[in-house]
């Protein structure tokens, strides 16, 4: 038998980032939407991302990255979480994130990239198309 309930979203600003307000907006979508949001604040290092995901039994984790760390940040979230055998965990992300870099970061194992424009619905949607509970 599953765990049921709603789907569990850790929203996180890693890195020397200072701005959270596109993350913000993110989680109250979601929250709006029905779902569980954890909002973790600013400058959080992968390790603290990770360890909070696992400790509220997220289904999800959302970065947002606008500093240009992405390839470091998003990576090693991906790699913390195979480490502490958490890959069920899935990882999206967005920010400001040159097209270039998208493909290489969903090889990697990042679920998917929201670029600047995408709307709230698009991302609620995406998430309850493809995080289960």
């Amino acid at each position: 038998m599953g765990v049921t309930g709603p789907i569990r979203v850790v929203v996180a600003k890693p890195g020397l980032d200072g701005h959270d307000r596109g993350a913000k907006v993110i989680a109250r979508a979601l929250r709006d939407a029905g779902m569980e949001v954890i909002y973790t604040g600013l400058h959080q290092t992968p390790e603290q991302i990770v360890d909070t995901a696992i400790q509220e039994d997220a289904d999800a984790i959302g970065l947002s990255i606008l500093s240009g760390a992405h390839n470091t940040l998003f990576v090693r979230v991906l790699e913390l979480l195979r480490e502490r055998e958490a890959e069920d965990i899935k990882v999206f992300g967005g920010g400001i994130i040159p097209d270039d870099d998208i493909a290489p970061l969903k090889e990697k194992g990042v679920a998917a990239i929201f670029t600047p424009g995408a709307t709230t619905t698009s991302i609620v949607d995406w998430v309850r198309e493809n995080i289960s509970r």
